[in-house]
């Protein structure tokens, strides 16, 4: 493996029915910043039938070069035509690092395709940078429960994977009408090499109309919601603020709500503009999902729960007294 032929930084642009999903626009402000430091390009990586949203926002979020392969085959995400794909590319290309977001596609690409290329793979960052040392890209995720966070190197090979929690980092300004150079890349996978195919979508059902990844304000609830049914409280100020709802990990174990609505290590790591954590103790756990909020707000009748460290404005009292008067306010103000 000759390392010089390994250039520039590539994003996997994930898509979901052709729509670009937010965290290739979140990792290719970071790909950027570790390619000027390196003097290297951008490269983005579209796969999916329709790609012409998706190279559209590479190109104004800031690829230089659009790597493509698209084609019915490519319709919905499939493990072994997706990482045929991409692995192929690799080998063409070279380059010296590959970000893929940490979502359940992702983390099944990258791992599938690091085997594949002999490579390592570092999981579920939440940092990136260069190290100035080797120039090596270093890979930064949470270890040991969160208790702390652990730099990672692949100084053997090439090219250097790492999956990147979606909501880690935030999407840059898009430069509108900016265009990378596409490559079109002709790659077939053999029919009867695919082993596994999607027949049909069952969407999971989830608390409030808004994904957590994609809103700017979050209104999560924890323990101390005490039963499921009152996570109506929850839904009714995040409704007012026109936000979605969160929950931490004891809510959703204990089964008051979907493990899709879950912010922490084992669940979302998010990053709105205002985080509301209602009667959520604020474990280590908890806190490696939200605390890169902008504005967080901590409501809890116990006035040494950790929540109140990372909080901008901490309420110590009752949430079932605390909440509704929020959501009342909000609605009083919106007239």
């Amino acid at each position: 493996m000759s390392f010089p032929e390994y250039k520039n930084v590539w994003v996997f642009m994930e898509t979901f029915e052709d729509e670009p999903k937010n965290v290739g626009m979140e990792l290719l402000g970071q790909a950027k910043q570790l390619a000027d430091k390196l003097q290297e390009k951008v490269g983005a990586v579209v796969i999916c039938e329709n790609p012409d949203k998706a190279v559209q926002a590479a190109g104004e979020y800031g690829a230089d070069e659009i790597y493509v392969v698209s084609g019915e085959q490519y319709r919905h995400f499939n493990t072994e035509t997706y990482s045929h794909a991409l692995t192929e590319l690799i080998q063409r290309h070279k380059p010296s690092a590959i970000l893929i977001g940490a979502t359940h596609n992702g983390r099944d690409l990258g791992s599938r395709t690091a085997v594949r290329v002999h490579t390592g793979l570092t999981a579920d960052c939440t940092g990136l940078d260069i190290d100035q040392e080797s120039g090596n890209v270093a890979y930064t995720r949470p270890a040991f429960g969160g208790n702390l966070m652990a730099t990672i190197l692949c100084a053997g090979t090439r090219p250097q994977m790492g999956t990147i929690r979606p909501g880690a980092f935030k999407k840059g300004i898009p430069e509108i009408g900016r265009k990378g150079h596409v490559n079109v890349e002709d790659i077939h996978v053999p029919e009867e090499t695919i082993v596994t195919k999607l027949l049909d979508f069952i969407k999971v059902e989830q608390v409030g109309g808004l994904q957590l990844e994609d809103a700017e304000i979050v209104v999560s609830g924890g323990r101390g919601l005490g039963k499921p049914e009152n996570f109506k409280v929850i839904e009714e100020l995040a409704n007012a603020l026109g936000g979605a709802v969160g929950a931490s990990r004891a809510a959703v174990d204990a089964g008051w709500i979907p493990h899709v609505q879950q912010v922490g290590q084992t669940g979302k790591t998010i990053s709105p503009k205002l985080y509301i954590a209602c009667g959520i103790s604020g474990a280590i756990q908890h806190l490696a999902g939200m605390n890169s909020s902008e504005f967080i707000i901590a409501i809890n009748k116990d006035p040494e729960a950790p929540i109140f460290n990372a909080a901008d404005i901490g309420i110590v009292g009752d949430l079932f007294e605390v909440v509704p008067a929020l959501t009342k306010k909000v609605l009083e103000l919106k007239k």
